[in-house]
């Protein structure tokens, strides 16, 4: 797990005291487990739970950690929901967003690169059944 942004400083401190210095070992843990590191004080529960979820879809679908985040800005949060979304309406609004947090430079997440997302999305719910 590399160094995480800013905004997550205070959560990725928590995480390395404890222990938790890979994405396979972020995404393992538990809410319960998540309490307990937001209990000692710096981090934030809904913060943890976050990167949890950008953890889960860069290990489950083998996806760089800002592509991850990307999928969770635009509110796909799991697998599943990314196995369930339309290419097109999915495509439609990355480019939204990669334009607000970018400007105008150009799309980096292409259909091809939507679909292959979903299809892996789609083998990985088909075989754990999540």
């Amino acid at each position: 797990m590399g160094p995480l942004p800013k905004h997550f400083q205070k959560e990725e401190k928590v995480l390395r005291q404890n222990g938790v210095t890979s994405w396979e070992e972020l995404a393992a843990l538990s809410d319960a487990h998540l309490r307990v590191l937001s209990s000692q004080g710096g981090a934030l529960e809904r913060q943890l739970r976050k990167l949890r979820g950008q953890a889960q879809l860069v290990v489950e679908l083998a996806l760089e950690p800002h592509e991850a985040a990307l999928l969770l800005y635009a509110g796909i949060a799991s697998s599943r929901g990314l196995a369930e979304a339309s290419p097109q309406q999915l495509l439609t609004q990355l480019g939204r967003l990669e334009r607000s947090l970018t400007g105008m430079a150009l799309a980096r997440i292409d259909a091809s690169t939507v679909r292959r997302w979903i299809q892996r999305a789609q083998q990985h719910t088909s075989r754990s059944g999540k």
